[in-house]
């Protein structure tokens, strides 16, 4: 949790809040581990970024989905526990426009999810390297059957064999399509690397070309460099620049 400068300054004043997913084998402390903290209140100083809250969950290694066997239920918990606890808890401005969500690789994945099945929710998302994935199902599960420690991971989550409609329902490229006309009320901003060691900027261009034809405003950048932290260092100043604009558009 990151409580704006001015938070207790004004006791009288309600803020936004921007929820910032972490990657896998990550936690909720990724933030502050790489410096993102140091930086961010660097923008604020500079008066880049406006006040505003950034809550960081812990997720381990769930992709923020229920699991296909509904052993874990981190969507419910996040949407209908954590959200809410953090709503009434903090002087958080409790309405879509002042509600973003962000992410980083598994987390990136996280956020276009919640944002594209839940649009009525969020008035912004940005992903950093998002976990975009465009093997089918079948091809997922040639890769578990293999043994691969991404599919591994992934068939701990949805399935081995891969739980096809669990699936479906949770594929951000799917939820895009689905909800197209509510995603066009949301701010989208993503970035990758062009030598991201999981390939991922393959993900990130085809949601680019999918939301093109669409027709669905957003704003996507290939940059150079791989999946680490020194490439979302580099970029996290870009992403927090554009939830401050798109909250102080809101107000």
């Amino acid at each position: 949790m990151l409580l704006p400068p001015g938070y207790d300054a004004a006791p009288a004043k309600r803020f936004p809040v921007l929820y910032f997913l972490h990657g896998l084998g990550e936690d909720e402390q990724t933030l502050f581990k790489t410096g993102g903290w140091n930086l961010i209140e660097d923008l604020r100083q500079q008066h880049k970024v406006s006040d505003f809250l950034i809550v960081t969950p812990e997720a381990r290694a769930s992709f923020y989905v229920n699991s296909a066997d509904g052993k874990v239920r981190y969507s419910d918990f996040f949407l209908q526990e954590f959200i809410p606890y953090i709503e009434s808890k903090y002087r958080i401005r409790a309405e879509r426009k002042a509600r973003a969500i962000s992410g980083i690789s598994m987390g990136g994945y996280g956020a276009l999810r919640f944002a594209f099945a839940y649009p009525g929710k969020f008035s912004a998302v940005s992903a950093q390297s998002a976990a975009l994935i465009t093997d089918s199902p079948p091809e997922l599960n040639a890769a578990l059957h293999a043994g691969t420690p991404r599919a591994k991971l992934l068939g701990s989550v949805f399935g081995d064999p891969i739980n096809v409609p669990h699936w479906k329902e949770n594929d951000p490229f799917l939820l895009a399509r689905k909800n197209k006309v509510a995603i066009g009320a949301l701010a989208i901003y993503f970035n990758c690397g062009r030598d991201d060691e999981y390939d991922f900027e393959t993900g990130a261009s085809a949601l680019d070309k999918q939301l093109q034809e669409e027709h669905i405003k957003h704003e996507f950048h290939l940059y150079p460099g791989n999946h680490s932290a020194s490439y979302f260092g580099a970029h996290i100043g870009e992403v927090m620049e554009f939830h401050s604009k798109v909250f102080e558009a809101g107000k």
